[in-house]
């Protein structure tokens, strides 16, 4: 009897534990759907912007050297400082300059008293060859003292007013408004007329930003300048534009497409063009990098979704759609620029889809899931600056 009961027990352990094996292997076979976050595509209106990076010249700059040589007498101006056009940057030493403007001046003095005389002697013997005193030919020699003596007097003025000239010289003065370098020559050294440097100037406000622009897209603003009634070179067809000067986060500078040049660089295929910007509180400075960006479009519907949401299959993009019966399939989509923190899809999408934006590596095609619905802002909060790869993968993807 013993036996039997414990034959029987075995029994029921055994199976038992074939029932809880096959229930645990029917349950790792048929795992829960995946929960995925799920949501409408962002549809609104909009303008492509185009991106391009850029440095900041200055609109003017000039290298201050002295007319006339001399010895460096005074340094008027504290280095890096702001100056205005006619503040006196430089002087040079003016004893020479003023012993010369007295001797022209003495000879201009001459110069009139020769004339007086010369006009009186002609004057009294014309009055005697009418008389029959004297000769004609006395009359000429003295007209020819007189018209030189005129001439002499003429040089003499031109004297003073070149000696005149250079005393201004001596005093070197700022040719237009902007901040000064430091000085590049210290008092007491010779100055070689029109060639020692003696600092620079660049103006600030307004400030240039240069950029290159390439044949496709150069081809969409002379359209755009053309029915604006203007031409891309002659004053950058009025294209407004903006700059960043680092991440997206910071301020944009507002300006204005004004120039661009005559001849795509043909080792480059690019054109160089120029926006220009007030910079009245001179925030703005040579040299600094930035990303400029222009309306590359007219206005027109956009449908944007999160870079997150689209995924790669082979040499295609497709982004994940929700069915009725919650199973995913995907899209073929063309991607386009980044606008308000989101990807512009050009084509693939109408706007009207539930897409999966989260979770997207959990899910393959025909796999049912758990969709939780969420909704897009219309700008994506966690934007961030797009790298240089970004910018050329998106203009690649534009084409």
């Amino acid at each position: 009897m013993q036996i039997r009961h414990s034959t029987s027990t075995l029994k029921r352990v055994v199976l038992l534990f074939a029932a809880l094996s096959a229930g645990a292997a029917q349950a790792q076979q048929t795992p829960p759907p995946p929960q995925v976050s799920v949501a409408k595509p962002v549809v609104r209106e909009t303008v492509d912007n185009d991106e391009f990076i850029g440095r900041f010249q200055a609109s003017e700059q000039v290298s201050i050297r002295s007319r006339v040589g001399g010895y460096l007498q005074s340094v008027n101006f504290k280095d890096g400082q702001l100056v205005k056009q006619g503040d006196e940057l430089f002087e040079i030493d003016q004893r020479p300059f003023v012993t010369a403007y007295n001797q022209a001046a003495a000879q201009l003095a001459v110069a009139r008293s020769t004339l007086t005389y010369a006009q009186s002697e002609f004057d009294r013997v014309n009055t005697l060859v009418k008389s029959g005193s004297q000769t004609v030919s006395t009359l000429d020699d003295r007209r020819k003292e007189l018209q030189s003596a005129q001439a002499n007097l003429q040089g003499a003025q031109a004297s003073v007013e070149r000696a005149q000239l250079d005393l201004t010289y001596s005093k070197i003065t700022a040719p237009l408004s902007g901040r000064i370098n430091r000085h590049l020559i210290s008092v007491g050294n010779l100055v070689q007329a029109d060639q020692t440097e003696l600092t620079t100037i660049v103006a600030l406000d307004p400030i240039d930003f240069y950029f290159d622009i390439d044949e496709r897209r150069l081809l969409n603003y002379a359209e755009t300048a053309r029915k604006n009634g203007n031409v891309l070179q002659e004053g950058g067809g009025g294209l407004k534009v903006s700059v960043r000067l680092g991440d997206r986060d910071q301020t944009k500078f507002e300006g204005t497409l004004n120039f661009a040049e005559n001849t795509i660089d043909q080792a480059t295929g690019t054109l160089r063009a120029r926006a220009r910007f007030a910079n009245p509180g001179f925030v703005l400075q040579p040299g600094l990098f930035g990303r400029v960006e222009i309306e590359g479009s007219n206005s027109y519907t956009a449908i944007l979704i999160p870079d997150e949401a689209i995924s790669a299959d082979q040499n295609e993009r497709v982004v994940y759609v929700l069915n009725p019966d919650n199973t995913v399939t995907t899209k073929s989509v063309r991607p386009g620029p980044r606008l308000y923190g989101y990807r512009v899809i050009r084509s693939g999408l109408t706007g009207d889809e539930q897409i999966v934006v989260k979770g997207v590596v959990r899910v393959r095609p025909g796999v049912k899931v758990t969709p939780v619905t969420v909704e897009l802002p219309k700008e994506n909060p966690n934007d961030v600056p797009a790298t240089a790869q970004e910018a050329v993968s998106a203009a690649g993807a534009t084409k």
